[in-house]
């Protein structure tokens, strides 16, 4: 079993009680699993409109997510994908419904536009007032004769939600409803499908591509494009939504679909704020899993064209949790570094071979990125090729700022620039390692010297000893053969680089915390990295 549940038959019903457990007593369900699972305010006393909405499960947190004090009243739910049944649907009406009466707000599929509206005919022929509206905000494909009903749906649940919570009658809030329908427009975008618990994954979006505008189901959309950046991925989504909404304030519902990290989020955040959508994005629901499709890594936007009622409404406070608020989008705000941080920035001085030698010392960490990387991923996070190769971008960069002629301050200079632009334990350790070089050669310190003094300070610093399985296996015996020349500093580098790879048990490091079946054969990324350097010096 590839996922964390405990049977397919028993993973909705289960999920459902894992909502309720954690909700604090503000949920309860009716008394009918398997066949009907219905959640429900526990502080329902039916004074009011009540809304009701649901559909198959798998796309968390809808709609149980969303039951609470100024959205949802009851969250009707499906088997996985799964319409609910008519007796379902209409226990959740029954349950909620008063003399108020109740709106059904039914995302556009067959299954759910019958049973939905089949159990809304049994609960008027009971004497109930029941409304229902469908929505189908999904623009992806035109040629639909009726198109999809997705995240969007989430403005209908909060602005009539907002309406019912303050007392508006049944047709007000249900008129409201229709108002958002009609303007609310969505599309999609997924680099790969969802996996159906039970069933095998379709491997249908090709490597370096995304589907635009597939269903929340997993269904087909309407073509694969080549994934080129986050940017432009943004863009071709907003190039599709802007015909649909005209000119003037919008609010944009930015939906994770289940398997996009937080960092990728934020990242399509940023630009769909510096999209063509331009000042008229005023205001942002998300990023946030809203409506998703289970494990599926892609994302969603959704507009709405409004007003100042939509806006109050869309802000009022609520109760579910998953609702994430409706922000105001802003410029990024900008303030200066603290006074001290910053040092005095060295006296730059030329030196055209040192000049060539930084340069090119930092091209073959460059070019060394993805065998570094992919080296780091069997001990570690797969990273010390990237880490390497943008500090080495920025100290190539900043060379002509660096007092190259001057040797001392030279070291002193590239501690510096490493501290500040190289993250991870990697960069701290570099910065302390030239900083402690360039204090022994203001003492007389030849250049092997100074290096070695570096060397020390960042064993006491890191703790870090020969065997340990580190850079320290291929640097100290380097420098250590440094006055024999280039190349013997090399083979030096090259053996104590290739004997971690015989070491099974890391003492030190990031690799430490790494299965000794995990090390073996494998070389420490930093020593091989040193080893590269050393490699580059001797050639040259």
């Amino acid at each position: 079993m590839s996922q964390f549940i405990n049977s397919k038959e028993t993973l909705v019903t289960d999920a459902i009680d894992g909502v309720l457990r954690a909700a604090g007593g503000r949920l309860a369900r009716l008394d009918g699993y398997p066949h009907i699972k219905v959640v429900v305010r526990s502080d329902w006393d039916k004074s009011k409109v009540a809304l009701v909405s649901g559909g198959g499960s798998g796309h968390e947190p809808s709609h149980a997510g969303f039951v609470g004090q100024g959205m949802l009243t009851a969250a009707v739910c499906g088997d996985v994908f799964a319409s609910p049944s008519v007796d379902a649907v209409l226990a959740g009406i029954l349950a909620v419904t008063g003399a108020a009466g109740c709106l059904l707000i039914v995302k556009n599929y067959t299954g759910d536009r019958l049973n939905f509206g089949l159990a809304a005919e049994r609960a008027r022929a009971l004497g109930l007032n029941v409304e229902m509206v469908v929505v189908d905000d999904d623009i992806a494909l035109p040629d639909l004769p009726q198109a999809r009903g997705v995240a969007g749906t989430l403005f209908v649940h909060k602005i009539a939600g907002a309406l019912a919570e303050e007392g508006a009658d049944l047709r007000t809030v249900s008129e409201a409803a229709r108002a958002v329908i009609r303007r609310v427009v969505s599309i999609g975008m997924s680099v790969d499908t969802c996996t159906v618990p039970g069933s095998p994954k379709e491997d249908r979006i090709e490597s370096g591509k995304a589907e635009l505008g597939l269903g929340i189901h997993g269904e087909p959309g309407v073509e694969q494009v080549i994934l080129d950046s986050a940017q432009a991925a943004v863009g071709l989504v907003v190039d599709r939504l802007l015909p649909h909404v005209g000119s003037g304030p919008l609010v944009a519902l930015l939906n994770n679909l289940g398997g996009t990290t937080g960092l990728e989020m934020s990242v399509i955040a940023n630009e769909l704020a510096r999209s063509a959508l331009g000042g008229d994005l005023k205001w942002l629901v998300g990023p946030a899993p809203l409506m998703t499709s289970l494990d599926m890594q892609g994302f969603s936007v959704s507009l709405l064209p409004v007003g100042e009622d939509d806006v109050r409404a869309l802000r009022a406070p609520v109760a579910p949790p998953a609702w994430p608020g409706c922000l105001p989008v802003a410029d990024v705000a900008v303030r200066p570094l603290p006074d001290g941080l910053l040092p005095t920035p060295p006296v730059p001085s030329g030196n055209a071979r040192i000049h060539d030698l930084v340069g090119s010392c930092c091209d073959v960490l460059i070019a060394s990125e993805r065998p570094l990387n992919q080296l780091d991923a069997k001990s570690g996070d797969g990273d010390t090729g990237t880490t390497l190769a943008s500090a080495a971008r920025a100290l190539k960069a900043a060379r002509d700022r660096l007092p190259l002629a001057d040797p001392i301050e030279l070291h002193r200079a590239i501690g510096l620039e490493l501290a500040q632009t190289m993250g991870g334990s990697s960069g701290v350790l570099l910065a302390i390692f030239f900083a402690a070089a360039g204090d022994a050669a203001a003492g007389g310190a030849d250049t092997v010297g100074a290096l070695r003094a570096g060397l020390q300070r960042i064993q006491q610093v890191g703790g870090a000893s020969l065997g340990d399985r580190t850079m320290i296996d291929a640097l100290s015996p380097a420098l250590d053969a440094a006055p024999q020349g280039w190349d013997a500093a090399a083979k030096a580098a090259r053996e104590g680089a290739n004997m971690t790879g015989s070491i099974t048990k890391a003492k030190a490091g990031r690799a430490s915390y790494v299965s000794e079946s995990n090390l073996a054969g494998h070389n420490d990324p930093g020593a091989e990295a040193v080893a590269i350097l050393f490699e580059h010096l001797a050639s040259r």
